[in-house]
């Protein structure tokens, strides 16, 4: 078995969340499950895990549970011609081979398999605009955001705004609105000496109206769904799963939640009435959903949100709700989701974009 494959290979006794660990260290976010004779009996990606939550399945379930049992391969004798054609037709960016006995001995890679420059799967474009909420104070990044308004904030080479915009460009977004108020002609300025090649417009706040409020300017200018991000945070992920999860499931709003592993490093005790022991729990680890401050909305969602009032998102979903409307969760991994908006985690943010650089 060549060595550059071992990565990409995953028992099938390991637990969905041993597996989410391993699929965030691989850039192809794919896993090949063998058995102990390295027979290939499944593959495993991000959203076959994803499916996995969403239907309440349990993190430490072995992935024999989750992976997909009849996954594409190719023998060693294949033909570059047919595997470029499976790629293409079935939408993979990699490609088991397998010898006389199912085991896997080679992985081709869509890098490897086309050879017209292209590095990865070129991802599918979304027709949605962005809306990026950058009127807030900043207050967590203090003393930086006394000069330069959050947005502006450098990340590596280029400002968070921008780092968040590039996510986004790579999907064929070409429209982007920005939410302003706090030192937004500085915003604005830096707009116009960047002279982006996408479009840039502008909901611009005289008083502070929340994480919502500034959206009911865009009721009825808007068709279809948008995508409403915090200018604090930077998602890895493919955002055209996500635009297919939103559009497939008729949700009015989805929300973007990460993965939080929390780990207790004592033993945790668990009493009954009267304070009687019932058992303690060496170093128990507690897994949780968490909102990351993203979402895709509906457009007529947000004719829900009163005109020049204070609103946050949170009070657009609970009234979305109490309308009849449907609200779901998109998971994504820890890693894939990138806060900016402390000095903890933004020093952690830094460091990942120098080390990519």
């Amino acid at each position: 078995m060549n060595e550059h494959i071992a990565p990409f290979l995953i028992g099938r006794a390991t637990t969905v969340l041993q597996a989410m660990r391993q699929l965030e260290d691989t850039a192809q976010k794919i896993l090949f499950v063998v058995d102990d004779g390295g027979v290939l009996v499944g593959s495993l990606t991000d959203g076959d895990i994803r499916r996995w939550i969403l239907a309440g399945g349990k993190l430490d379930d072995p992935i024999d549970h989750v992976s997909c049992a009849e996954p594409s391969r190719v023998r060693e004798s294949y033909d570059v011609a047919e595997v470029r054609q499976l790629m293409i037709e079935q939408a993979i960016g990699c490609v088991p081979v397998v010898d006389a006995g199912d085991c896997v001995v080679d992985l081709l890679f869509w890098e490897r398999v086309f050879t017209d420059g292209s590095e990865h799967k070129p991802p599918v474009p979304i027709d949605l605009p962005v809306v990026i909420m950058a009127g807030g104070k900043g207050t967590r990044l203090d003393p930086f955001t006394r000069v330069l308004p959050k947005p502006l904030i450098p990340l590596g080479d280029k400002t968070v705004i921008e780092r968040i915009i590039d996510s986004f460009l790579r999907f064929g977004v070409s429209t982007f609105y920005l939410s302003v108020h706090n030192k937004s002609r500085i915003i604005k300025s830096y707009f116009e000496e960047l002279d982006p090649p996408y479009a840039v417009e502008y909901l611009e706040e005289d008083t502070p109206l929340g994480t919502a409020g500034s959206l009911r300017t865009l009721c009825g200018a808007v068709d279809g769904s948008l995508i409403v991000t915090n200018c604090d945070i930077i998602l890895d992920t493919d955002y055209s799963e996500l635009v297919e999860f939103h559009e497939a499931g008729r949700n009015d709003i989805t929300i973007v939640g990460s993965l939080k592993t929390y780990h207790i490093p004592y033993g945790v005790c668990e009493i009954a009435d009267g304070g009687e022991l019932v058992k303690i729990t060496e170093k128990p680890e507690y897994n949780f959903l968490v909102n990351t401050g993203m979402y895709v909305v509906r457009a007529e969602t947000l004719c829900l949100i009163p005109e020049g009032e204070f609103f946050h998102m949170t009070h657009l979903i609970e009234r979305t709700q109490k309308t009849g409307g449907k609200v779901a969760l998109f998971p994504v991994s820890d890693k894939a989701w990138i806060d900016t908006g402390e000095w903890t985690e933004y020093r952690k943010a830094l460091q990942r974009f120098e080390a990519d650089a």
